[in-house]
């Protein structure tokens, strides 16, 4: 049921090319997929202790991952997510973004929001820079959005501009981060993590991007992977992470990958 005075969006517009980033991002996934089983649904996986739990988390913000269906393909069409204005950090630099879900697909809108602007608040992400903040916005202008759709829609966004996906791996397009809703419920095989932490993964990774970071590597043998690693490649002695700071403010990263 869509809630009011939500807007139908239609994925068809003028996108820039992907950047190199991008296209590396999405043929590594695709890669790693097809070296690794498909996962199963993990609904026990429990929040991380160091990070409150997310709307999406509960039973009543949103089915769990057992009983959402996963449709081969929807109508292309989307509902945006309303937004109340909220800006989260303290950073000059405000960074609006939308998130839109596909119609027909067993996932909110308000609670995909609520999920992504919980990793956007965390203090283990990149407000903790201290020059960025973010705001959900449900129209005029935006620096990115964020899309949830299923395999074949994602297929198709991704393949209109050049990048294969195969019906399993998630893309970005110019300032769209398109998320497979495959991958949004079952996660990644390639992740050594729980499911809201591999969301988490997700969000910080792509608007890394977005405000500038380029790909890293392990900073050494048991030191958390950087957020901007892709680290479905391969952990290269790391420990598995999703954030870009620690608790302390530490920033988790690596060396540039050229």
């Amino acid at each position: 049921m869509l809630t009011a005075g939500a807007a139908v969006a239609y994925w068809r517009d003028t996108r820039p090319p992907v950047t190199d980033d991008q296209a590396a991002d999405v043929a590594d996934a695709l890669d790693a997929s097809t070296r690794t089983p498909a996962p199963s649904p993990s609904p026990s996986a429990s929040p991380s202790p160091k990070s409150s739990p997310s709307p999406s988390a509960s039973p009543s913000a949103s089915p769990s991952p057992s009983t959402i269906a996963i449709p081969a393909t929807g109508p292309g069409t989307f509902v945006t997510a309303q937004a109340d204005g909220t800006t989260v950090g303290t950073g000059s630099r405000v960074r609006r973004y939308k998130v839109l879900v596909e119609e027909g697909i067993d996932v909110r809108p308000s609670a995909a929001a609520a999920e992504i602007a919980d990793v956007l608040a965390d203090d283990r992400g990149w407000t903790r820079d201290g020059t960025n903040s973010f705001r959900l916005v449900s129209s005029g202008s935006y620096d990115f959005v964020v899309k949830i759709a299923t395999p074949g829609t994602v297929d198709e966004i991704c393949g209109a501009a050049g990048l294969l996906t195969r019906g399993e791996v998630n893309c970005s397009v110019g300032t769209d981060v398109v998320v497979n809703l495959k991958r949004w419920v079952l996660g990644s095989p390639e992740f050594d993590g729980p499911l809201h932490e591999y969301r988490a993964l997700i969000v910080n990774h792509e608007v890394g991007h977005r405000i500038g970071h380029g790909h890293e590597t392990c900073p050494g043998a048991g030191r958390p992977a950087p957020a901007m690693m892709q680290q479905i490649k391969g952990l290269k002695g790391c420990v598995a992470n999703a954030w870009p700071y620690d608790e302390d403010g530490a920033y988790l990263g690596g060396p540039s990958v050229p």
